[in-house]
């Protein structure tokens, strides 16, 4: 009869019907499709119409400007998008590049993703599994699937391993059933291609915006092109002032301007330990008003930890710290001198049987920790070098027989040479190790009555004996019962804070996690994401309310904020859920269980230090050091790049719309057309391309954290922006008319008061660059040197102007020369008037503030 396994014929023929182990990547858009998807803009359309128009007129220094500026927003538009674009696909990745299978009779190792149905695969402690495989043989066999489920504990597998999951103890061998696409994981890639991301809150934001300016602008210059007509002007002039009016209202360095803000978040973020992987996150996760967290490695540390134990004598014992870190005394209960084993016997002998008992591996150098092996027996490993026992030592006892932990026996043994003597160390479930124990009937109630304490409060409780055997094959019986040891997987250290400022910035926060429900509700009641009479929704009820309705699901998922035993779908579907109830939704996670809901929440935070690399592709942002209090400082910068993007958008949009305005005045005073059109492109690259670069750099003004979250359907122009706007316009429109108007009326030619009024302009917008550092607070109250670079930005726009004048070829390119300084003088002093106008209105805003504040506290108490 033939042995297991393949040979090498048959594996070549099933590799040709099945295909290469491998998961499916995503369509990825070429370098060529990406820059023309920069053109489908709202702004860049009346663009291109103003180029064909300059084109027809022969305006050709006009259009070849129009032109540089579309290929230049083009050109920073795809660079940003195809870098995105080069991480690899991690689901890939977590197929490992070996394999050690049975091929043509004998062992041999090969390429993981050669991998198919019908091989058969040698499995050992350490290995990342490489296709879903039926177990047929299995010897103290042991998976970590906490990346696939959010388990936090390794689980003894006797029928199928997954792909992708990670061997802690014994061995297996069995046959390969799925590879590729048709394993879990692969089930899992498939959620996560399916669709398309949420779309970013700026992006939606920006595209409403950009539509109504652009019909704005369109309607504005339709109907001044038909009185122009109506008055019997020239068409080419008429076309030319069209052109005019299309550069002067568009705002062409909006989406460069929206790119360096992001970028520069995407800096500061990353010195707050986020790393941003697509650019538009950077603001995204400022817009967020709810955080799904997962719990396993995100909220918890992902790493057993023993927290309390209870001897039988009644005496309880607090351990100090998380992890695998030795750091952490123990304390008697109700006392704060640490112990130590040598002055209590009995606690002495409970933590020895945990490290005799034991298969894992921990020892430190310097600063590195070497861990290997499941983690309850870690755990006990740590306790032993937090108790100071003499670790070498007693691993050193003659091991005459080891009983590993399975699943149907509950208990895991070793039996070792102490004293002469052999002793038996026992750790395992509480009900079974009773049975292997003399005790009384009041013990045994107080044991049940610990383990139920510790079990309410989310421990997972062991219990621990020992005792002198003579005959290792007979049935454990007449041991010393030693007491329990309550240990969790841990909150990290941040979290409780971390979800407390989330309150104060008003996100909501919830707990999905694949773990127990008990778990699940004691953590959330510790980080007080709960109050105490709320409880927890399951994978099955999510399952049982979406057979009904979707309304049902809807409410469900709406009304509670603890979510335990959901699969990696059901992840995803609160996710959409969420979204689809106007929640900007933030979700993070580490394993490959969370990818689906982290590639499809407006927003995916993935943990960079454990996490597992498909989790980290499927994210926006990589938390490098896996704190989620990481994520609050990235909430602070987010707001931060939306409130300088509203900054630069206020810019450039009161600025248009002055330059607007001055073309509609002349066009009703029948005069001449105050600014050519490569005048209104050099004042708007030259100033404003200079300016709201820097603008973009500006610091938190730091309140951010206590600003509520942007309403979904809040449109980037509120009530009191639109206010600014049309003060600021109104004023630098009117006087620029009212100079362009004095100087035609005093005899100066059109081409000095063109000059002068292109003058005044750029005066104003350097002006303006202040007054647009904050909304709402005074420029005097802003330390000056906070943002050093907009101050070189205003003296640099204005040198470049005054240079230009000076220029051969580019002065009469543009049609301007130089001015005196008293003349220039009499232009700052101007522009200065705005500064004086702007401070007023932010005062006016800020004392109606006020008393509304005063009258909502009034309303308050009068109920």
């Amino acid at each position: 009869m033939a042995g297991p396994g393949l040979s090498s014929q048959q594996a070549d023929d099933r590799l040709r019907q099945y295909g290469p182990n491998c998961l499916p990547k995503p369509a990825r858009l070429s370098f060529v499709h990406l820059f023309i998807i920069q053109f489908k803009s709202a702004f860049i359309y009346v663009l291109l119409a103003a180029f064909i128009v300059c084109l027809l007129l022969g305006q050709l220094l006009n259009a070849i400007f129009i032109f540089a500026v579309l290929m230049l927003n083009a050109i920073i538009g795809t660079v940003q998008e195809y870098s995105a674009q080069q991480a690899a696909d991690a689901l890939s990745e977590m197929v490992p590049s070996q394999s050690k299978v049975i091929r043509d009779g004998h062992p041999k190792m090969v390429d993981s993703q050669s991998l198919v149905p019908g091989d058969y695969v040698l499995l050992s402690n350490g290995d990342r599994i490489g296709a879903d495989i039926k177990i047929e043989q299995h010897n103290q066999f042991k998976v970590d699937e906490s990346a696939l489920t959010g388990e936090s504990l390794a689980v003894a597998k006797t029928d199928l391993a997954f792909a992708g999951t990670l061997v802690t103890h014994g061995r297996a061998e069995g046959e390969v059933v799925a590879t590729g696409s048709r394993t879990q994981i692969g089930q899992i890639a498939d959620l996560v291609h399916q669709g398309g991301s949420a779309k970013p809150p700026l992006m939606q934001r920006i595209e409403r915006f950009t539509l109504i300016i652009a019909i704005a602008t369109l309607l504005i210059i339709a109907l001044i092109f038909a009185l122009t007509l109506l008055r019997g002007a020239d068409l080419s002039h008429v076309f030319l002032l069209g052109v005019a009016l299309a550069v002067s209202a568009i705002p062409e360095g909006l989406p460069a301007a929206i790119t360096v803000a992001l970028a520069i978040g995407m800096k500061r973020m990353s010195q707050a330990n986020v790393i941003v992987r697509k650019l538009v996150a950077v603001e995204s996760l400022g817009s967020c008003t709810y955080i799904a967290s997962d719990k396993t490695g995100t909220l918890t540390v992902n790493e057993m930890t023993i927290s309390q134990i209870s001897l039988l004598s009644g005496e309880r014992f607090h351990v100090a710290g998380t992890g695998l870190s030795p750091s952490g005394l123990v304390h008697k209960h109700g006392h704060g001198v640490p112990v130590s084993p040598s002055h209590d016997p009995e606690l002495h002998r409970l933590a020895l049987a945990g490290v005799l008992a034991n298969e894992a591996h921990l020892s430190f150098d310097a600063d590195q920790v070497h861990a290997d092996g499941d983690g309850v027996d870690l755990a006990f490993l740590t306790l032993g070098y937090k108790l100071n026992l003499e670790m070498d030592k007693a691993k050193q006892a003659p091991q005459e027989k080891l009983f590993a932990y399975e699943s149907e026996n509950q208990f895991s043994a070793s039996i070792n040479q102490i004293d002469g003597a052999s002793v038996i160390s026992v750790k395992g479930a509480v009900e079974k190790l009773l049975t292997m124990c003399q005790l009384t009937p009041e013990q045994v109630k107080a044991v049940h009555d610990e383990t139920h304490w510790l079990a309410q409060h989310g421990y997972r409780v062991l219990a621990l004996a020992s005792g002198q055997v003579s005959d290792p094959h007979q049935p454990l019986q007449g041991l010393e019962f030693l007491g329990l040891v309550a240990m969790s997987d841990p909150l990290r250290e941040d979290a409780i804070t971390a979800v407390a400022q989330c309150r104060q910035a008003q996100i909501k926060v919830a707990m999905i996690t694949g773990d127990h429900p008990i778990t699940a509700l004691a953590l959330a009641r510790q980080l007080k994401l709960i109050k105490d009479q709320d409880g927890v929704i399951t994978g099955q009820q999510l399952s049982q309310a979406q057979q009904h309705s979707v309304t049902e699901f809807d409410n469900l998922v709406a009304n509670h904020r603890v979510f335990a035993r959901v699969q990696p779908r059901q992840k995803m579907e609160i996710t959409e859920s969420l979204i689809r109830q106007g929640e900007f939704v933030a979700m993070t996670g580490d394993g490959v269980n969370d990818a689906p809901a982290l590639k499809h929440a407006h927003v995916g935070i993935a943990m960079g230090l454990k996490g597992t690399d498909v989790a980290r592709e499927s994210a926006d942002l990589v938390l490098t050091d896996d704190k989620f209090s990481s994520i609050v400082k990235g909430i602070i910068e987010g707001r931060i790049v939306y409130n300088n993007i509203r900054k630069v958008i206020y810019l450039l949009i009161s600025t248009g719309a002055a330059e607007l305005l001055l073309f509609i005045l002349s066009v009703l005073f029948a005069l001449p057309i105050p600014l050519f059109p490569l005048q209104i492109l050099w004042l708007n690259l030259v100033t404003n391309g200079v300016q709201d670069v820097a603008l973009a750099f500006e610091p938190g003004e730091g309140h951010e954290i206590d600003q509520p979250p942007r309403k979904p359907s809040e449109p980037i122009f509120d009530r009191l922006m639109l206010e600014r706007l049309i003060v600021s316009a109104l004023w630098m429109g009117l006087v620029a008319f009212a100079l362009f108007s004095l100087l035609l009326n005093m005899g100066s030619s059109e081409v000095e008061a063109r000059n002068l009024t292109l003058m005044l302009m750029v005066l104003f917008e350097n002006v303006h660059a202040l007054n647009s550092r904050s909304e709402r607070n005074s420029l005097l109250r802003m330390p000056m040197l906070s943002n050093p670079l907009l101050l070189f930005g205003i003296v640099l726009a204005q040198g470049i102007h005054i240079g230009a004048s000076y220029t051969p070829g580019l002065s009469q390119a543009l049609g301007i020369s130089p001015i005196g300084l008293g003349q220039w003088l009499i232009l700052l002093s101007a522009a200065l008037t705005l500064l004086f106008i702007d401070e007023f209105h932010k005062r006016l805003w800020r004392q109606q503030h006020k008393l509304k504040l005063r009258q909502a506290e009034a309303d308050r108490q009068l109920e």
